[in-house]
């Protein structure tokens, strides 16, 4: 079993930047594809970004291009999401992701999730 617990959500004004974590634990994350997911209310949840196993391939949603990082520090069972360039469209629950099939990177189809944290941008 892997655990995935997000921190680092909050609220930001439009134009500002936020930077999520994930902790993943149960699993080396090494082990790991690791991607972020978002929902906002009344929509369906959204790919944001994604991370192979070393980290050396990375892929993002159209809507986030050029304004989101996403990075991971295997020794510290860590993935991250910096936000940079808020808008108000990027309100929204964000959710983290696992998956030990490579195949997940392309497919983003992620077996264990985290619970999600809020993420709210003002105008």
């Amino acid at each position: 079993q892997v655990q995935l617990v997000e921190s680092g959500g909050g609220l930001a004004q439009a134009g500002g930047s936020l930077r999520l974590s994930c902790a993943a634990s149960g699993r080396a994350l090494s082990d790991l594809v690791m991607g972020w997911f978002r929902q906002a209310p009344g929509r369906e949840r959204e790919f944001v970004a994604g991370i192979g196993r070393s980290g050396t391939a990375t892929l993002y949603g159209d809507s986030v291009k050029g304004r989101f990082d996403i990075s991971r520090e295997n020794a510290k069972n860590t993935v991250y999401l910096q936000m940079d360039s808020l808008e108000p469209e990027d309100t929204a629950v964000y959710y983290c992701a696992a998956d030990p099939e490579p195949l997940a990177f392309r497919l983003l189809e992620y077996h264990y999730w985290g619970q999600g944290t809020q993420v709210t941008v003002s105008s």
